[in-house]
């Protein structure tokens, strides 16, 4: 059995001094690794391109937006998508963990835990932690998913990604994608992944106001996708 052809979608705002811990980094045989460039004030499209990754302009904020471009603009070749942060707190190294259950046919959505995986101290904040732990509770709860984080470090294979007809546009993407993963019943794991101390400061977590309303749009999220009695 051949290995699924996996794309790369990599949201990315004022990530430049970022970025050159990021994409040399990337295994060599990825399909294809698309940067998308969220309204940056830098050189983070620049960079990208000088890296070797096929730059998306989306001048749109924010970080559900720029994946549904991301997405849009993979060739169809891409059978697998992987999700990841430009900040250089994900490994590139885990991403043959990532992708192994779905290869072996285990299942069609893999989330990077960063929880019960290892992390640089400071790495993951406390409101990161109870939030995580508070949706995860939730989705338990409703849905009986086992999940343990939220985290954007993710793969999941394009026939199930077309299937969850995502649309959020912000803070609610994550949460989205495992929510309607569940409620369609689509086979999920989950497997532990490093994660670093990001570079630069976080638009969501790094303040109060942005935990606050990432908090508020996930916990949206949820109910909305609780109440809705039509199919994902």
């Amino acid at each position: 059995m051949n290995e699924p052809r996996v794309g790369v979608v990599i949201p990315a705002r004022d990530e430049a001094p970022a970025l050159p811990r990021v994409l040399p980094f990337l295994p060599p045989w990825l399909h294809e690794v698309v940067v998308v460039d969220n309204g940056s004030r830098d050189a983070t499209a620049e960079i990208a391109r000088a890296l070797g990754a096929r730059v998306v302009d989306e001048p749109r904020r924010g970080y559900g937006q720029a994946c549904l471009s991301g997405i849009a603009a993979l060739s169809p070749e891409v059978e697998v998508v992987l999700f990841m942060d430009a900040d250089a707190a994900d490994r590139p190294e885990d991403i043959p963990a990532l992708l192994a259950p779905i290869a072996a046919g285990e299942a069609v959505l893999v989330i990077g835990s960063r929880v019960r995986g290892e992390r640089e101290p400071g790495a993951l904040t406390p409101q990161q932690r109870l939030g995580n732990a508070l949706a995860c509770a939730l989705m338990r709860g409703i849905w009986g998913g086992r999940f343990t984080d939220l985290g954007p470090f993710r793969a999941i294979t394009r026939k199930a990604l077309e299937r969850l007809r995502m649309t959020d546009t912000s803070w609610g993407w994550t949460v989205e994608m495992q929510v309607r993963a569940l409620r369609l019943g689509l086979p999920v794991a989950e497997v532990p992944v490093a994660y670093r101390r990001r570079v630069g400061v976080s638009k969501i977590s790094g303040t109060l106001s942005g935990s606050v309303r990432a908090g508020t749009k996930i916990l949206y999220v949820i109910g909305r996708e609780a109440l809705s009695r039509r199919p994902p």
